[in-house]
């Protein structure tokens, strides 16, 4: 009985978490720009697109030491990391723009949470949220694969 109650609230939250994505994606922009960024053009909420690898973690840049790229301005910790990002942004840029790696997989784009990241062979994906990570790393390669075809027709 006790194992049969489990089942059924996870089947719930994951029920009123796709349903939540839904409903954001009927709020979200149809199309959206290449890169994410603030209404005051500040790509990936102002993070250190290189941190992510080199140092593995979520860092906040500083507006001292920025380059930009993609209509956006990126901020970065130090001198060395934008740089780094300058001579090869595809390399650091997050992919679908920085923009939600779940909601680009199901066709639509949202907003994402730079603290909220994975690497993936050598690529950085963002999501909005831990539920939206959870539901997006039950099938990476998939995911990845879904967003790959719909991020043309999302960005124009």
């Amino acid at each position: 009985m006790l194992r049969s109650r489990t089942t059924i609230g996870r089947i719930t939250v994951l029920a009123i978490a796709l349903a939540t994505m839904s409903m954001l994606a009927v709020l979200a922009k149809d199309k959206s720009e290449p890169v994410n960024k603030q209404s005051n053009g500040l790509a990936i909420k102002g993070y250190d697109a290189v941190a992510y690898f080199n140092e593995g973690k979520a860092v906040k840049g500083r507006s001292e030491f920025q380059h930009e790229w993609m209509g956006a301005k990126w901020y970065f910790a130090s001198a060395a990391n934008r740089d780094l990002f300058a001579k090869s942004p595809e390399k650091y840029a997050p992919q679908f723009g920085g923009y939600c790696a779940w909601a680009v997989s199901n066709n639509y784009v949202y907003d994402a949470d730079p603290e909220i990241w994975k690497v993936v062979e050598g690529k950085l994906y963002f999501n909005y949220n831990q539920s939206a990570r959870r539901m997006w790393e039950q099938d990476i390669p998939g995911r990845i694969r879904k967003g790959q075809e719909n991020w043309p027709s999302l960005h124009k």
